[in-house]
């Protein structure tokens, strides 16, 4: 409980701290992100449980990466993350999940994210904001990468990119779970 109520705390603060840079009142915020007034308030006073998708319409709104809304302070240049000590941000009702291992540091960051796709089960994703590219990485099982509609099969060993301005999804296939590595490449912020 007392790591939920530090991971709340740190949020709160990278969300204000952020949107005071980007010079946003909360109604801004809220209208661009298509989140209510009253959720930002709440999560700025370290309350309530933002889901996913929140987080990645702030994160897109704000032009930063969700694991900088989510991280403290950098102590070490070296950062050995285990997957297990990371908690996932989306689990499917079939046992899927998504879990944000890191975010790399500079202008352009990229987040390397750990998911597990069950047979069928599917996470569908916004468009994020223009000149994000993500790649997966498929390393057990099978998926379909679904972008603009069109479906494309990605098989263990493969890896596949695209611009991740337009809406895509995310299913498991075949019969047993996908394990795959995904990176979401950020456009370089604004200076």
């Amino acid at each position: 409980m007392a790591e939920t109520e530090a991971a709340l705390r740190t949020l709160a603060h990278n969300v204000r701290a952020a949107r005071i840079r980007a010079g946003l009142s909360l109604d801004e915020l809220g209208r661009r992100a298509k989140v209510s007034k009253g959720a930002l308030v709440a999560l700025e006073k370290a309350q309530g449980n933002p889901n996913f998708a929140t987080l990645v319409r702030l994160a897109d709104t704000l032009g930063i990466s969700v694991s900088a809304l989510m991280e403290g302070s950098p102590e070490q240049r070296v950062r050995v993350v285990s997957a297990d000590a990371v908690t996932p941000l989306w689990k499917g009702e079939r046992g899927s999940e998504a879990r944000l291992m890191l975010t790399t540091s500079g202008p352009a960051a990229t987040e390397v994210w750990r998911w597990t796709l069950q047979p069928g089960e599917e996470y569908p994703s916004h468009p994020h904001q223009a000149g994000v590219v993500e790649t997966v990485s498929v390393t057990a099982g099978r998926m379909v990468l679904v972008v603009d509609g069109t479906e494309h099969p990605v098989e263990p060993g493969q890896t596949a990119a695209f611009d991740a301005d337009r809406a895509h999804a995310y299913r498991g296939s075949g019969d047993e779970p996908c394990h795959l590595i995904m990176t979401v490449h950020l456009p370089p912020s604004p200076a």
